[in-house]
């Protein structure tokens, strides 16, 4: 499969091959081996080696991909969020219910309909609660800052929405895949 992705640092082109956990990924013409497994809770653990570069070049990341709009994406590695667009026909793919549930599987492209749970895409504890009950919100508004890895996570709407219930509350730990914040 080859797509686009805009991030903050241009454009890129990625291609992706293999199945199994065992993935070729190369990114503008630079190769990486991708050894993935699901973690639990729309985490997985990869292990990333830069093809060519030797054992200096292995790193170990833990990533969740979150939609947050038709083709609009966070991917948090290691607890950094990261906004990523996915332009064109791949923008409806369902790309956080495939990072959930497994890549190859046929899954609805929209992803919009219904409740939308945001939910804590690894442990961690809630640092702020930044809406309640009946608060009208709007796509990308930020809802609850999570802590974790020592890093915090603003995690949002991904479309508007009216605020039907917190489950949370600031100083509470909470698990992956947590609910924390359901939106009608």
């Amino acid at each position: 499969m080859t797509f686009e992705v805009e991030t903050a640092s241009g454009r890129r082109v990625v291609q992706l091959t293999g199945d199994q956990g065992r993935y070729e990924a190369t990114v503008d013409g630079r190769r990486w081996a991708v050894d993935a497994a699901r973690a639990g809770g729309g985490v997985w653990s990869l292990i990333v080696d830069r093809a060519g570069g030797g054992r200096a070049a292995r790193r170990s990341q833990a990533v969740t991909v979150v939609e947050a709009a038709r083709g609009e994406l966070t991917v948090l590695v290691n607890g950094r969020a990261m906004p990523v667009r996915v332009p064109g026909p791949l923008a409806t793919a369902g790309w956080a219910r495939r990072a959930r549930h497994g890549w190859r599987e046929a899954l609805p492209a929209d992803t919009t309909i219904g409740p939308q749970q945001i939910v804590a895409p690894m442990p961690g504890r809630v640092v702020k609660v930044l809406v309640k009950p009946g608060d009208a919100v709007r796509a990308r508004q930020g809802l609850v800052v999570v802590e974790a890895m020592k890093m915090e996570n603003e995690l949002r709407a991904s479309r508007a929405g009216i605020v039907r219930e917190v489950r949370v509350a600031q100083g509470a730990p909470v698990e992956a895949n947590a609910v924390l914040v359901i939106l009608d």
